[in-house]
C-alpha cells in the first residue's frame, strides 16, 4: 500500500513542478485566514482555519473548503478567492487542512473507508468543525467544495453527511465509493470505474440514513486533465442525477467562457473545459491568483459556484452563455477555444445520449 501511496506522491509533484503559472503571492485585497484549535472531537486530526468578514449576521452561510494535494488550507483559500469572496458576498470560510502525518502527500483520505464514514476519521473532523463554526458564526445554509484530493473528499462528506449541506461542488474530483484503497484509488484517477448511475447513487444512499432532499451539486473538470479522469466527472454526475432523479439527457446545454456547461436545473450542473488540465479553473481579474494547480482559466469556478448556489452576486449567471443544439456547424468566425468547445459539446452529447 505504502508503495502505491509514494507513487501518487511522486506523480502528483511531478505535475505540480511542471512549467507552468508563478505560485500564488499575498495580496493585500485577499484577508487572511485564521487557526483555530477545534474545541470538539477530531479523530482526523486535522487541522482549521476560518476567516469571517467584519459584520458577518448571526446564521449566515458558511463554506467548507478542502485543498488538493501538496497544497495548504491558505494557499488554495488564496488561489481560488474564497476569503476575499466571502468579503465581497457575506458568508464565512471554514478550510480544513491535511496533516503530513496523516497522508505524507497532504492529501485528504478520500480512498479510505475509516477516514470516510459517519462519525470516523477526517469526516467525523469536518463534521466537528463545522458544528463549532456554527457555534461561532450560527448556524446558516452550509455549503462545501474542493479540488481533487479534496474534491473526492468534498464528494465523501455530502455522501455521508447530506443532511449538513445546502449544496457541494467537486472540482477535477471523483465520486463517492470509487476506492477503498490506495491501489484503486490510483486505478480510479486513471479511469473511473464502470457502474450503472443507480449503482453509484445506491453508494450515496447507503452511506447514511438520510432520505433527502439532496445537496444541489456542481462539478468543474478539465477535459484535458491526465492526473484525474475527466471520466470521474461523468461518474460523479451520474451518482447525483440518480439521487436527484434527474434523467441524464434532460440537461439544458450551453457554452458559458469557453466552457461547456450542462445543467439540470438548480439541482446539478456540470462544467467542463475542452482546454484544461488538473486545477481549480480561475479567472483573476475577477479573483484569486495562479499558481500550481490554480488554472488562470478566464472563467471563475469560485465565483459561479457561488451564483450556483444562490450566494453571488448573480453576475456570473447574467454572463451571456452561447445555447448549443444538435450538431450544428461551427461558424467559421468562431475563435479557436469556442469551435473546440463546441466540438467537445457535440462528442459529450453523442455518448450521454448513446450515440
Amino acid at each position: 500500500m505504502w508503495r502505491d501511496l509514494v507513487a501518487w506522491m511522486r506523480f502528483e509533484k511531478a505535475a505540480a513542478d511542471r512549467p507552468g503559472p508563478l505560485k500564488a503571492r499575498p495580496r493585500p485585497d485577499n484577508p487572511a485566514l485564521a487557526e483555530i484549535a477545534p474545541v470538539g472531537p477530531n479523530p482526523g486530526n486535522l487541522r482549521m482555519f476560518a476567516y469571517a468578514p467584519p459584520g458577518l449576521p448571526s446564521g449566515a452561510p458558511l463554506v467548507v473548503v478542502l485543498h488538493g494535494c501538496s497544497q495548504t488550507a491558505a494557499a488554495y483559500d488564496l488561489g481560488a478567492g474564497w476569503s476575499a469572496l466571502a468579503r465581497r458576498h457575506g458568508f464565512a470560510v471554514l478550510a480544513v487542512e491535511q496533516k503530513a502525518v496523516n497522508n505524507p502527500g497532504g492529501c485528504f483520505n478520500w480512498f479510505n473507508p475509516p477516514d470516510i464514514t459517519r462519525g470516523e476519521g477526517e469526516a467525523a473532523s469536518i463534521a466537528a468543525m463545522i458544528g463549532q463554526m456554527h457555534a461561532l458564526y450560527g448556524q446558516g445554509p452550509t455549503f462545501i467544495t474542493g479540488l481533487s484530493a479534496g474534491g473526492a473528499m468534498a464528494a465523501a462528506m455530502l455522501a455521508v453527511y447530506p443532511d449538513l449541506f445546502a449544496g457541494g461542488a467537486i472540482i477535477a474530483g471523483l465520486p463517492f465509493g470509487a476506492a477503498t484503497n490506495v491501489r484503486d484509488a490510483l486505478e480510479a484517477m486513471r479511469s473511473a470505474p464502470l457502474k450503472t448511475p443507480r449503482q453509484w447513487g445506491d453508494l450515496v444512499r447507503a452511506a447514511s440514513a438520510y432520505q433527502g432532499p439532496w445537496p444541489a451539486v456542481s462539478i468543474w473538470h478539465g477535459a484535458m486533465d491526465t492526473t484525474v479522469t475527466i471520466g470521474n466527472a461523468q461518474a460523479a454526475v451520474a451518482q447525483w442525477a440518480d439521487l436527484q432523479g434527474l434523467p441524464l439527457t434532460s440537461a439544458r446545454q450551453e457554452l458559458v467562457d469557453g466552457a461547456v456547461r450542462l445543467r439540470w436545473g438548480g439541482r446539478l450542473e456540470l462544467y467542463t473545459l475542452p482546454l484544461l488540465g488538473h486545477g481549480t479553473p480561475i479567472d483573476s481579474r475577477d479573483v484569486g491568483a495562479a499558481g500550481p494547480f490554480m488554472l488562470d482559466a478566464g472563467i471563475s469556478s469560485s465565483s459561479r459556484i457561488l451564483d450556483f448556489w444562490g450566494l453571488g452576486s448573480g453576475a456570473a449567471k447574467a454572463a451571456p452563455a452561447t445555447p448549443a443544439s444538435g450538431d450544428a456547424a461551427v461558424p467559421p468566425s468562431s475563435p479557436p477555444h469556442m469551435v473546440e468547445a463546441e466540438n467537445f459539446l457535440r462528442r459529450a452529447l453523442r455518448r450521454l445520449r448513446g450515440g
